[in-house]
């Protein structure tokens, strides 16, 4: 990526990557009209009223309207579906995906229909946009969970894990992008403040390959323990960013977790576990110790 901008949140950094991909069409084709951004069913990019309008799901459109236009939304597994989406108007200017749905379910995209989808953009000079606020950090095993797909987006939105806990919104531009934002298009009050920076330098620094090799260790033993584990239909996901398919009530698991000691949450039907990436050893097989057994009671 050939540039950063530096915000509070993730759905700030949504916003960003939105406003610079707009901004791109308009500035390349001189058309209000392209002005469309696909995103795909089951995906979530924020609680604002753009990124709440961005987000692939009915249940957040029923409250705080009326929405802004400007998003359609494509079936994220089926490439044909997704070209009906994009449609034949010229007015999409790019596309927005999380590579793992984490609030929809903790979804892996099919790495044949990601390429698709970037190859037909690249053809049409449609954006990518790369939503990385839950999957970006190491989060996966890879720095970006694009990574594991071999391409490099245009836009990649990030948050969450980048500064340890600490506010800050990223939005890194690709060498198609990069020039587009130019003094006085775009703000941030808090953004880059010397506080949440040295908390991202913190971060930033800790993850090599070592650590990253680290993550992929301990999402595997993860799966080992659920693979033996009663109750267990599915487990879905990358690295230490997981959903978990089981044949009791997922919110039932997560409450009873909670009062034995360790904190996973819900994504849809499934449970969901988000570990912090440097969990050490012990702490990890304690919680397994627990989520297991309440799983199988």
């Amino acid at each position: 990526m050939k540039k950063v901008f530096f915000g509070n949140s993730g759905a700030e950094a949504n916003e960003c990557a939105i406003k610079s991909a707009r901004k791109y069409s308009l500035d390349k084709y001189s058309d209000p009209e392209r002005n469309v951004i696909v995103t795909l069913r089951s995906s979530f990019h924020g609680r604002t009223i753009a990124t709440l309008t961005a987000t692939g799901q009915d249940a957040f459109h029923t409250t705080f309207g009326p929405f802004p236009g400007g998003f359609r939304y494509a079936d994220p597994s089926d490439f044909d579906a997704f070209k009906a989406a994009v449609g034949t108007d010229g007015r999409v200017c790019a596309v927005m995906m999380e590579m793992i749905q984490g609030e929809g379910g903790v979804n892996v995209l099919d790495k044949d229909y990601v390429g698709a989808v970037v190859s037909f953009c690249r053809e049409n000079d449609i954006l990518v946009i790369v939503d990385e606020v839950q999957t970006g950090n190491g989060r996966t095993g890879r720095f970006y969970s694009y990574q594991h797909y071999g391409f490099t987006p245009d836009l990649v939105s990030t948050a969450k894990g980048v500064a340890g806990g600490l506010p800050m919104g990223v939005c890194l531009y690709g060498e198609k992008t990069a020039d587009v934002m130019t003094p006085g298009s775009h703000g941030s009050t808090f953004g880059m403040n010397p506080v949440v920076c040295a908390g991202a330098l913190s971060v930033v620094r800790r993850i090599d390959d070592a650590f990253l090799e680290g993550v992929v260790r301990k999402g595997e033993y993860i799966r080992e323990r659920l693979a033996a584990c009663r109750n267990v239909k599915g487990v879905s996901g990358l690295g230490l960013m997981l959903g978990i398919e089981t044949s009791k009530p997922a919110k039932a698991v997560v409450a009873e977790c909670i009062e034995a000691g360790i904190l996973p949450l819900t994504a849809k039907d499934k449970i969901r576990l988000l570990p912090p990436l440097n969990i050490s050893g012990e702490e990890l097989e304690k919680a397994m110790d627990i989520l297991t057994g309440v799983i199988e009671a």
